[in-house]
C-alpha cells in the first residue's frame, strides 16, 4: 500500500492526517486554517500530496445520524471533486459520524492539559487520523 491522506474538512479549518508507507498507522499533520469566505487552500494540500507521494485521499463525509446527507456532505464531495482533479489521484470518502466526540476522548486520554486538549486545531488533526485509521485498518492488504 501507498500513502494515504486523511481529510477532516471545515468551514474554519482542515484537519489532516498520513499514513505511514505501510499503510498501517496514521498519524497527524498540521491544521491548515481557512479564511472566512475564501475557497479551500487546495494549493497546500497539494503540496502536501506532492510532498509525501500520497497515492489517495480519504475525506471525511459529515452525514446525519439517518446516514443522510446534507448540504454539508454535498460541500464535501464538491470539495473532494475539485481536489481529486486538481492533484490527480483518487479521493474516496469515509462516514465521519462522531469523529469529533471520538477525537475529543482520544485527547483526553492524553496527558495534556485541559487547555491544550480543547484545541480546536489538535481536535481537527485527532479527527483526520481518526478517519484515516478506520480506512486504513479496513483497507489493509493481506
Amino acid at each position: 500500500m501507498s500513502r494515504v491522506l486523511g481529510i477532516d474538512y471545515g468551514e474554519r479549518r482542515i484537519g489532516m492526517a498520513i499514513s505511514d508507507p505501510t499503510g498501517t498507522i496514521a498519524q497527524a499533520l498540521p491544521t491548515i486554517l481557512r479564511r472566512r469566505g475564501r475557497r479551500p487552500p487546495f494549493a497546500a494540500i497539494v503540496e502536501t500530496i506532492r510532498e509525501y507521494g500520497v497515492e489517495r485521499v480519504v475525506i471525511g463525509l459529515p452525514l446525519e445520524s439517518s446516514g443522510d446527507e446534507d448540504a454539508l456532505a454535498a460541500e464535501v464531495r464538491d470539495f473532494g471533486g475539485k481536489l481529486e482533479a486538481r492533484a490527480g489521484i483518487p479521493v474516496v470518502y469515509r462516514d465521519e459520524r462522531f469523529t469529533s466526540v471520538r477525537a475529543e476522548r482520544e485527547l483526553a486520554r492524553l496527558e495534556l492539559k485541559a487547555k491544550a486538549r480543547r484545541e480546536k486545531e489538535r481536535v481537527d488533526a485527532m479527527a483526520a487520523t481518526l478517519i484515516l485509521q478506520a480506512y486504513l485498518d479496513t483497507h489493509r492488504e493481506s
